[in-house]
């Protein structure tokens, strides 16, 4: 292909190009002359423009943007020329395995063994290529080591066949026994929309792609923005169709500046032949986009808060507006009265225009405002507005501090975040005082992956492939918690959570990337990282649903559809998966066990720390479990789940636990469907659906109705008696007490009232633990097990008195002997229990000796806590007096015969009998029953009830039937 500027005289064209037709000359033949450049003499240069069928070339038009197609241009000479439109560029690399035999050509480019070696190549390429209709040139651009690489450029000015290519490519490769690696241009051929630059948000755009053959094979396209390259896939902004073998097209259903770029659109074709040579041709059609932008403009004064002294102030205000750097030559214009001194500044990243005012303190100023119009090349606008919020010479306002400046009071003052995204702000309220500031910050890599996060769908890349990046990138960020420890930075990473859940579950289904899920799993463990509790608990005003809801419900989602086959155990965060037909799943010690799985994978995660971020959505609860979320891909009928938690506060007695699920509808927890284990499992759950679980434990202990009633009117009542028994007995001391029997048996009653007359007192005064001090409950828990203690004791020197003079009818104690005895059994016994048992539950500790909840002794369990040191010696007493009493009646039954001179003593011993009969089961019993409540949990039901009724009832009354003895 021959090229030829000719300067003639316009009239002559016809008559030259007439001639030039089927012109020979020796080895040159002249098939047909065709204009292609038409040039004339213009202001600045030349003006040229191509003749129809022809456009500039590739190369210019890469150096020239302004002048790619057949467009007119302005140049400074006139050696550019337009190609034909079919003419093919072809850029390639051969690589030769065996190097020794051309190594000479990587000698200096001046040296003859260079240039002969470089002209033999060029020889048999030229020979090869020039077989090509059309062709114009082949030239060798270098050579590379790596085996050998030889980098050539071509250009043949008509269509290429790509088959007649591959051929004489393939023969050009077996003969230099090397592989080829090929780019075309002009194969391929884009049609872009008319009317560039195309107008901010059009819709329907389309781009097609043309191919002058079928390649047997689709395109791949491809766009290189200002964010970087990416693939053109089917999304929410471009649909790619396959409109023949030939064409293929996008669609963009609205046009921003995403998608203002290079598109790419490439045709590959490969062909292997011999031992590992390859073929490799990419057919290349690429143009640009151009996008008429709209920019996002942030608009403030400064100040923000001008302030009148003195109502002969006179202030200056600049109005700003600014945008990010932009390649759109905007023109700015402004709105608003007395704005003058127009002017525009240039900074890292920004662009700031500005308008000056002059604020007379004396005028009303606080309906001003100041409008900046951007207006782009197609005509559009968009415009943004700031009031002059000023601070009258009698207004209230928050005076300035720190980098705040003075704020008008009721209204926000609103700081640029330094080296991160987002807003400081701080509210200066009504009444001109400080709030607390809040701060919108985002770390400038997290903000970027949210960005990619919502646009990851759009059609630039395939969604799964930047799922893979985003989490990537996400992971990335949140591995240091030093650098997300704010709400913002914890909100952002949650929002990209739920983002790309919401993302992959509407469009992918499936994730099957390992990569991919093992960051995201990773990212969700670090967002629960123990140093960011305080970054979770501000309610997020845009949103209905909590922070940690929001995590919760995006993470189970994309573990549900993610292809987990290995269990995962990180630090806050464990997954395990099962796939039989009943599995069991064990996270952070918590238990899941499924049935009737069928053949679907189960997979089980717990969330440590995750339960102290979701909210308490009732007064009466508290969690007390972590969280754990149970999915499989198997349908969700006739399952049954039993979930083993281990509590995080061991449960009280008597204080009901609750199994729960998250309702994400109504943003709460709720018991439906499942059900408690009871106070014999009390970790234990069983449910009948899949979802987020978790175990509440009641804040209060069950309250039994008109207990305190019964108890209050029962012990006043037993108060009130004991007082008139021990006055009867002072006043009938003298005339009843006539034998040693007798003084003993109404020592033993005086004592017994005594004792029950304080423990009594101390119960009342015990009565409403939660209003007393902790020392007053330890007193009063220590003289309750002493007295009661010791009421026991004095029982049982009445029965061992009795005993003693039933078995040894001839054997005499004296009465100071027994009042010996009795005081030592009464009194000293009791003392060395509770005393010892004082000492050793770590001198009387809360919850160690005494409940703070019952002011009482503490039980743990069958036969653990201090309750045992009341019940065992008090069991124990009971079954001596039952022997006493058998042993006792059978002698008295025996010497029902004896002579008179002992019938005296034996009707004090029947007497003192009777009182034993009476006070053991009197005693006896209410204990009996109060052994049982404490084994029965309230949370068992009625019978506990019962039982608990009969303890108050007999306990409270007990003391009639002392006083009716």
């Amino acid at each position: 292909m021959l090229y030829a500027k000719l300067i003639i005289d316009k009239s002559a064209i016809a008559n030259i190009t007439s001639i030039l037709k089927n012109f020979t000359y020796k080895n040159t033949f002249v098939e047909a002359p065709v204009m292609t450049t038409v040039c004339t003499n213009g202001t600045g240069g030349k003006v040229c423009h191509c003749k129809p069928d022809h456009r500039w070339s590739d190369t210019f038009c890469q150096s020239n943007p302004k002048c790619c197609g057949n467009a007119t241009c302005t140049l400074n000479s006139a050696d550019a020329k337009c190609v034909l439109s079919t003419t093919v560029t072809i850029t390639g690399s051969l690589k030769i395995a065996q190097a020794n035999k051309y190594e000479k050509c990587l000698k200096g480019t001046e040296t003859t063994d260079y240039k002969n070696c470089r002209d033999d190549l060029m020889k048999q390429m030229k020979t090869a290529y020039s077989t090509l209709r059309g062709f114009d040139f082949l030239n060798i651009i270098g050579f590379r080591l790596g085996s050998l690489f030889i980098d050539f450029t071509m250009s043949v000015a008509s269509t290429v066949n790509s088959q007649t290519l591959i051929n004489i490519s393939e023969a050009i490769s077996r003969n230099l026994s090397a592989s080829l690696d090929m780019e075309t241009a002009g194969v391929v051929r884009l049609i872009m929309p008319d009317n560039m630059p195309v107008s901010y948000g059009d819709t329907n755009k389309i781009i097609t792609c043309i191919a002058t053959e079928d390649l047997g094979t689709t395109p791949q396209w491809s766009i290189t923005n200002i964010n970087g390259q990416y693939d053109i896939t089917n999304g929410t902004v471009s649909t790619v169709t396959t409109l023949s073998k030939t064409e293929s097209q996008i669609q963009l259903n609205k046009v921003t500046e995403l998608w203002k770029g290079t598109y790419l659109c490439l045709y590959q074709q490969t062909k292997k032949f011999g031992n590992d040579s390859t073929i490799n041709i990419l057919h290349k059609g690429s143009d640009v986009l151009d996008v008429a932008l709209l920019p996002e403009i942030a608009v403030f004064t400064v100040p923000s808060f001008p302030r009148c002294k003195t109502k002969t102030d006179v202030l200056q205000v600049a109005a700003q507006c600014e945008i990010n750097n932009s390649t759109e030559p905007y023109i700015v214009s402004w709105n608003g009265d007395g704005l003058k001194d127009y002017s525009a500044t240039s900074a890292d990243k920004t662009q700031i225009y500005s308008a000056q005012k002059i604020i007379d303190c004396g005028v009303n100023n606080n309906q001003t405002t100041a409008s900046c119009i951007f207006k782009n090349r197609k005509e559009q606008n968009k415009s943004a507005s700031v009031p002059f919020n000023i601070i009258g010479d009698r207004e209230l306002y928050c005076a300035a501090q720190g980098v705040w400046g003075d704020t008008k009071a009721g209204f926000t003052s609103v700081l640029k975040c330094t080296n991160s995204a987002g807003q400081r702000t701080r509210k200066c309220n009504s009444n001109a005082q400080w709030e607390d500031e809040v701060s919108g910050c985002v770390n400038s890599d997290l903000y970027n992956v949210l960005q990619n996060a919502k646009i990851s769908d759009t059609g630039l890349g395939a969604l799964d492939k930047n799922a893979e990046t985003i989490f990537s990138n996400l992971n990335n960020v949140t591995q240091n918690s030093g650098r997300i420890n704010t709400f913002a930075n914890v909100n952002a990473s949650v929002d990209v959570l739920s983002t790309m859940s919401d993302k992959l579950v509407r469009l992918v289904k499936v994730v099957d990337s390992v990569t991919t899920t093992k960051n995201f799993l990773a990212s969700s463990s670090n967002l629960l990282d123990g140093s960011l509790g305080n970054s979770w608990n501000k309610p997020d005003p845009e949103s209905n649903k909590s922070l940690a809801e929001k995590y919760l419900q995006s993470v189970e989602n994309l573990i549900a559809i993610s292809n987990i086959s290995n269990d995962s155990n990180l630090t806050n965060l464990h997954v395990q998966t099962c796939s039989e037909d009943e599995c069991t799943n064990t996270v952070f010690n918590a238990t899941v066990t499924v049935k009737n799985s069928g053949n679907g994978i189960v997979k089980t995660a717990g969330f440590k720390y995750l339960q102290d971020y979701l909210p308490n959505t009732t007064e009466a609860f508290n969690i007390n479990s972590i969280v754990v979320s149970t999915t499989t891909q198997r349908g969700k009928e006739n399952l049954e789940i039993t979930l083993k938690f281990p509590l995080l506060t061991p449960r009280r007695r008597h204080v009901k636990l609750q199994c729960v699920s998250w309702n994400y509808n109504q943003s709460n927890w709720t018991d439906e469907g499942c059900v408690w284990g009871g106070d014999s499992k009390p970790d234990e759950c069983i449910c009948n659906h899949l979802t987020s679980f978790a175990i509440l434990m009641s804040r209060y202990p069950i309250e039994i109705p008109y207990m305190t009633e019964i108890t209050y009117a029962g012990l006043s009542a037993s108060v009130v008696s004991l007082v008139i028994s021990l006055l009867i007995e002072l006043i009938v001391w003298s005339k009843v007490v006539k034998t040693n029997t007798l003084h003993l048996r109404h020592t033993a009653h005086v004592n017994i009232s005594l004792c029950l007359l304080v423990a009594d007192c101390c119960f009342l005064a015990s009565s409403q633990p939660e209003i007393i001090s902790e020392i007053w409950c330890r007193i009063a828990a220590l003289l309750k097990h002493f007295c009661y203690l010791a009421m026991f004791f004095w029982m049982l020197s009445l029965s061992t008195m009795l005993l003693h003079q039933a078995v040894f009818l001839f054997h005499k104690v004296g009465k100071k002997t027994y009042l010996r005895f009795s005081l030592v059994l009464g009194y000293v016994c009791p003392f060395l229990i509770v005393f010892i048992t004082f000492l050793t539950n770590n001198g009387g500790a809360q919850d160690a000796y005494f409940c703070l909840e019952t002011c009482w002794l503490v039980y743990s369990g069958l036969l653990k806590g201090t309750i045992y040191t009341f019940i065992l010696p008090v069991g124990i007493i009971v079954f001596i007096n039952l022997f006493a009493m058998i042993v006792v009646i059978m002698k008295l039954l025996e010497h029902r015969s004896r002579e008179k001179s002992h019938e005296k003593e034996i009707q004090a011993a029947k007497t003192v009998l009777r009182s034993v009969i009476l006070l053991t089961p009197i005693f006896g019993l209410p204990w009996i029953f109060g052994f049982a409540t404490f084994i029965m949990d309230l949370t068992a039901g009625a019978v506990t009830l019962a039982v608990n009724y009969a303890f108050v009832v007999l306990n409270a009354f007990q003391v009639w039937s002392q006083l009716l003895n």
